[in-house]
């Protein structure tokens, strides 16, 4: 990816980078890095457990509206049931 030239999508990152523009806006890759695909992490020293956390929080999402679903449907049967017993 080394012979990248703006315009176009930066080989990174994806964004669009203008012509004329020396690095993209976006990831900051640039000629002198080589548009280089290979990024360095290296020093964010994330624990293995919080890369988990995106689908933990799409579960937790699932999991609210079945309780609300739940809660909904409960308390509509309590009315119901007081209504029907009522003399």
């Amino acid at each position: 990816m080394e012979n990248f030239v703006p315009p176009g999508d930066c080989p990174v990152c994806g964004e669009h980078v203008e012509e004329g523009f020396a690095s993209c806006q976006s990831c900051g890759s640039c000629l002198q890095s080589g548009w280089s695909v290979v990024t360095a992490y290296d020093g964010l020293d994330l624990p293995a457990e919080s890369f988990g956390e995106s689908e933990d929080t799409a579960t937790k999402g699932k999991s609210t509206t079945k309780r609300l679903v739940l809660a909904a449907a409960l308390l509509i049967g309590v009315v119901i049931l007081f209504v029907l017993t009522k003399p």
